[in-house]
């Protein structure tokens, strides 16, 4: 409302000052645009006439270079028709020619030909060596213009550019084209070099009567105001004089100003706006000296409405303050004891307010018990010091309870007795938020100390395995990077044990989970007993496990540790009454700083671990470079193996199979050999082992099969007599579902396949997929052949299940019994066997035609070996057999 009152006394203050001053104003607006406009008046012809001037004197300027460009390319045209003629002019013809051209006053500084678009000639020579042997072609910054000159077959001019041989210079470039039978024939490029320096000099741009005017020129190359500015400074803001340069091939832009502008007159025109200030000034003078009277009367009158106004806003402030705040007022006499409440200190309380005054026993009586004493304690203390403050509750009549602050001062009036004024805030709902916010502030911290004991063993979880509690293949992980710099514990060197638990398969799958897990407890509480407490062992999966140590020991402290862990291992262990025996084999790799590669280092580690599996289990291994480098080759050999599996370069070489009575040819045995690309034909022992680590000899099985019955068919078709080819099979072969449908397909003849086991393939009864395949091949007519026979475990109740065709008595066996009648004796027995049960007996290994007789003698029905033939090419077994060498032989 003050604000209202204050701002219409202003304005209506304003709007008198507006009326009185209106026809001053008026007057000065006119007098003031008649100034302005005679002012632009005076600029206009003031710029007219110095623009007329400026442009006067460059259209000399523009004269002079117009001449000098056109006068120096004139004079080299008459050298292009010269040279256009004389193609094939020397150095000598060219400088006569070109030393008339240039004279002591002319721009021209050089004139270059080049033939070919390279520079072959030049005059002067001194000073462009430079320039011999440049080709245009390759100078990005010339190549430009000497393509426009080419292509519209004119002059074109070009520049100013930086030289080859220095300096800067407008280069003039003229296509020259000789006569040809009739066609035209381009020769090369004629450049006229024009000093810049000489050029502006002499068109008098240097020139010092010019020295009062800023010019610049644009269009360089000859592109006019399209082209770049190569002279003076910008002046396109400051509204130059233009004129046009018309060149051979173009033309520039010189545009020019005043040095110092075009208001050459502003002494002139400041006069004149002077004189219209002072004239305004005389007009406003009487009108403002009476407004400014008026003005003062005015604002006296504005102050007080304006003192008026606030102090009734400040009074409308204060009660909609103690509104709004829920605040009761009191008011006590020190010296009478009277105090005085208003309507909210009452409602406060829970009083009546129209009661009257109240005493200090009022106020007693509704202050809860037990915060008398206190509250009246703080008043004393407090008022002492002319303020007083204090927190209590009251109990009103209804029975209710609220909290109060009460916040008072000492007020001493001049002349009156001293008084307490005072205010009362009923801060019930803020204690009751504070105890809220404490309560949940109480919850919130039991909660993080939960969720705190619970990120604790979420972390130890994702860090441990739930079984052994050992650290896990993450933690393991984090250890080692975060040991890679210096080593473990900073030792400078780290060794990492990587252990595989012998046999566990066995006892998980014949004793049950259980008894898996109760090994790899027991493991675990072996690894921990027989390590350091400073060793770092973890459980990284299955029944590996790691252990991380310093190698602060060397080599031996590692192999004592391996040692006795693999000791420690083979000691029994029982579980539910079961004697459980469960080894480690064990993989050693160590690394010295900066050379800590942790990737590397676990998989070193995992090479040692399978060479000690592989060298018989129980026991540990180091990883060493010729370990890494056998690894390695296996890794190539591997490659190699796949590679020529696709390759089909796995190939059938056959050895016959004799009659031990009539040397005919009752069969052969086909032979897997590998066609190396380098190495040339490997036999099975160089890949055979590696391919049944790949899983691929099935593979090669089945290619070795479909050869085999391809060269049946071969042979049936030429008439040469091989009744039956053996094969070999694998284990896994046998393991193949399919492998009985497979057969199926191939449409096999009875009695014109074998197939060979091995007799660890046959032992095996509880495999029912292998003894199922058996039954089916021998029922398609596929012979059933022992190889190897008496190497192995074979028993006489095998052999009456399995019932086979043939059996071969293996080359360790056939050997020997040239010199040692038990061995012959041993032979013998198993002839016999065989007869007795009627398999044909094969024997393998037959070196010499003594084998062969004794074999004979023995009962032995088929022999095989290199005294009467050794493995052989599908084409060398059918020259083989057409030259029967084998029967002089014998």
């Amino acid at each position: 409302m003050g604000d209202m009152v204050f701002g219409g006394g202003r304005q209506k203050q304003r709007d008198w000052r507006r009326t009185s001053f209106l026809p001053a104003l008026l007057a000065f607006a006119i007098v003031v645009v008649a100034g302005v406009v005679l002012d632009r008046q005076t600029e206009t012809i003031s710029q007219e006439r110095a623009r007329a001037e400026v442009l006067g004197r460059i259209s000399m300027v523009r004269a002079k270079l117009e001449g000098h460009v056109a006068s120096n390319v004139q004079l080299v045209r008459g050298l292009v028709a010269v040279v256009a003629t004389e193609p094939d002019m020397d150095q000598a013809r060219y400088e006569a020619l070109v030393s008339n051209l240039i004279e002591e006053d002319s721009q021209l500084r050089s004139v270059a030909a080049a033939p070919n678009l390279v520079v072959r000639m030049t005059f002067p020579r001194e000073g462009n060596e430079k320039a011999i042997g440049l080709d245009y072609r390759r100078a990005p910054g010339q190549w430009e213009a000497v393509q426009q000159a080419l292509f519209t077959g004119k002059m074109v001019l070009a520049g100013p550019m930086e030289l080859v041989q220095g300096g800067e210079a407008f280069v003039a470039r003229f296509p020259v084209y000789t006569d040809d039978k009739g066609w035209r024939r381009l020769w090369g490029v004629i450049s006229a070099v024009i000093d810049v320096d000489r050029l502006y000099r002499d068109s008098g741009l240097y020139d010092p009567s010019l020295g009062d005017l800023e010019i610049s020129i644009t269009g360089s190359d000859s592109r006019g105001h399209d082209g770049d500015r190569f002279f003076g400074e910008n002046l396109t803001a400051r509204q130059p004089v233009l004129v046009t340069v018309s060149l051979p091939s173009g033309s520039w832009q010189i545009a020019a100003i005043p040095k110092t502008g075009w208001h050459s007159n502003a002494s002139v025109q400041w006069l004149v706006r002077l004189l219209i200030v002072f004239a305004g000034c005389l007009i406003m003078l009487p009108f403002i000296i009476a407004g400014r009277m008026m003005g003062q009367r005015h604002a006296y009158i504005a102050q007080l409405s304006a003192r008026e106004a606030e102090l009734t806003e400040q009074t409308q402030r204060l009660n909609l303050a103690l509104e709004t705040s829920k605040v009761g007022l009191w008011e006590l006499d020190l010296a009478t004891g009277e105090e005085v409440w208003d309507a909210r200190t009452n409602e406060i309380y829970g009083m009546s307010a129209v009661s009257g005054y109240r005493t200090h026993d009022h106020w007693r009586k509704v202050v809860h018990p037990e915060d008398q004493a206190r509250a009246e304690k703080e008043f004393r203390q407090s008022i002492r010091n002319g303020r007083y403050e204090s927190d209590y509750r009251v109990i009103r009549p209804d029975g209710s309870l609220r909290h109060v602050r009460s916040i008072g001062v000492l007020y001493d009036g001049s002349g009156r007795d001293e008084r307490v004024m005072g205010i009362n805030w009923d801060v019930t709902a803020d204690v009751a938020l504070s105890d809220d916010l404490r309560r949940a502030k109480a919850l919130t911290e039991a909660r993080n100390t939960e969720l705190e004991a619970a990120r604790v063993r979420i972390e130890h979880n994702a860090l441990h395995d739930s079984l052994t509690g050992l650290p896990n293949r993450r933690y393991l992980d984090e250890t080692l990077r975060a040991n890679a710099a210096d080593g473990f514990g900073g030792a400078g060197t780290i060794a990492l044990l990587h252990i595989d638990l012998d046999r566990f398969k066995q006892i998980n799958d014949t004793l049950g989970h259980a008894a898996g897990d109760a090994m790899l407890i027991h493991a675990s509480t072996v690894l921990r007993r027989s390590c350091r407490e400073t060793d770092f062992v973890a459980r990284i999966g299955g029944d590996e496990f790691v252990v991380v140590s310093s190698n602060s020991h060397g080599e031996d402290g590692l192999a004592a540790l391996a040692g006795r862990l693999v000791e420690a291992m083979r000691k029994p262990v029982y579980h539910e009454g079961h004697e459980c025996r469960c080894g480690v084999s064990v993989g050693i790799a160590t690394a010295v700083v900066p050379e800590i590669d942790v990737e590397q280092l676990l998989i070193n580690a995992d090479i040692a671990l399978y060479r000690a599996k592989d060298r018989g289990r129980n026991r540990y291994e180091f990883f060493s470079a010729a370990l890494q480098a056998e690894v390695i080759n296996t890794k190539r050999v591997a490659d190699e193996i796949l590679k020529s599996l696709e390759s089909q370069d796995f190939i059938a070489h056959y050895q016959p199979q004799f009659c031990a009575k009539t040397l005919d040819v009752v069969g052969v045995e086909a032979l897997a050999r590998w066609r190396h690309p380098t190495l040339g034909l490997r036999a099975p022992d160089a890949f055979m082992n590696i391919a049944e680590e790949l899983s691929v000899v099935a593979a090669i099985d089945q290619s070795i099969l479909g050869q085999a019955l391809a060269d049946l068919e071969r042979w049936d078709r030429l008439g040469i007599g091989v009744p039956r080819v053996s094969v070999n099979v694998s284990q896994r072969r046998l393991h193949d579902e399919n492998l009985v449908s497979t057969l199926r397909s191939m449409d096999i003849a009875d009695g014109r396949i074998a197939f060979e086991l091995v007799e660890s393939i046959y032992l095996d009864e509880s495999d029912g997929v292998i003894a199922w395949n058996i039954e089916q091949i021998k029922a398609l007519g596929i012979d059933v052949e022992i190889d190897d026979f008496g190497t192995g475990y074979a028993s006489i109740v095998s052999l009456q299940k399995l019932h086979p065709r043939r059996l071969k008595i293996d080359r360790q066996l056939v050997d020997p019994i040239i010199t040692e009648p038990s061995q012959r004796r041993l032979v013998a027995s198993i002839v016999d066997i065989g007869k007795a049960m009627d398999i044909e007996i094969v024997a393998e290994g037959v070196e010499t035609m003594e084998h062969a007789k004794i074999l004979r003698d023995l009962g032995c029905d088929i022999l095989q070996g290199y005294a009467f033939a050794k493995p052989m090419s599908r084409e060398a077994l059918e020259a083989f057999l057409g030259e029967q060498s084998w029967r002089r032989a014998s």
